[in-house]
């Protein structure tokens, strides 16, 4: 969802990997200091590859749920499975944001097998090693089936911005407003997340509908409500705001199985 509720409960803290080169002037080969008085021992040299990273090990059938403040490199790394590989699984794409509740599975979906990086069944080559199948994860659907929820708009101001697919800061749908206007609930269901943890969304709810479905409430100026309350479709759960935004406005996401989908296939017509 752009950029609550968004099932979340949509991670948020990226961990950031720095290397260290020593580079020798008038050596080809890096010698680290002699720091015990014998004779310095020559590291790798400069020109040979670092070892490859550890494949990804799918865990068939497993999933995970998101808990708060964990982001996908984090349960990738605990998981054993490359962070390409476990955001190409559930359909990620950067900056790859989370919810805490949401359900990531821990192997290619439909049985498929993993990416290149991956371990895994493959077929036969060569010198007796075996090509892993890379799956292509199928696209997020435009217009999921029916979600059996009566939708209700969260605010009444004027349509800014509409929703992009493949576009992560367009995951949803922009409704202007002044500063303070109310900010409801689009429908029953129950807070899973609200704060102010992800990165672009400043002041955000997310409301949990059932198991399938999520909407998110970003750039609100005040939050109403905490995790874990009950909120009927129509209740003000927000002051709209500008946290995180150029301008006072709601950003509104539906997800529908944690993915951002058009908001306006499901709001009533106005």
């Amino acid at each position: 969802m752009s950029k609550t509720t968004r099932t979340p409960t949509l991670a948020m803290a990226s961990c950031v990997l720095a290397s260290l080169v020593l580079i020798g002037c008038s050596s080809s080969v890096v010698r680290e200091p002699n720091r015990g008085g014998g004779r310095p021992s020559a590291s790798r040299p400069s020109g040979s590859r670092p070892a490859p990273p550890p494949a990804s090990r799918p865990k068939y059938g497993a999933t995970v749920t998101v808990q708060r403040g964990e982001g996908l490199y984090r349960i990738a790394t605990n998981n054993g499975i490359q962070l390409a590989d476990l955001a190409a699984w559930n359909n990620l794409s950067p900056p790859y944001n989370l919810y805490p509740g949401q359900r990531l599975r821990l192997y290619p979906q439909s049985g498929g097998r993993p990416s290149s990086g991956s371990v895994s069944g493959g077929s036969s080559v060569a010198g007796g090693t075996t090509a892993p199948r890379p799956s292509t994860p199928p696209p997020a659907p435009t217009a999921p089936v029916d979600s059996g929820i009566r939708w209700r708009w969260p605010s009444d101001g004027p349509l800014l911005g509409r929703y992009l697919a493949n576009e992560p800061t367009k995951q949803g749908i922009d409704i202007g407003g002044a500063s303070g206007a109310p900010v409801r609930a689009a429908a029953d269901g129950v807070v899973v997340y609200s704060g102010t943890g992800l990165v672009g969304y400043g002041e955000l709810i997310i409301v949990k509908h059932n198991e399938q479905w999520l909407s998110a409430y970003g750039h609100n100026r005040k939050r109403l409500v905490n995790e874990g309350q009950l909120v009927k479709a129509g209740d003000q759960i927000a002051e709209m705001g500008r946290s995180g935004a150029a301008r006072d406005m709601l950003h509104f996401e539906v997800r529908y199985n944690a993915k951002p989908v058009d908001p306006m296939l499901y709001l009533p017509a106005k």
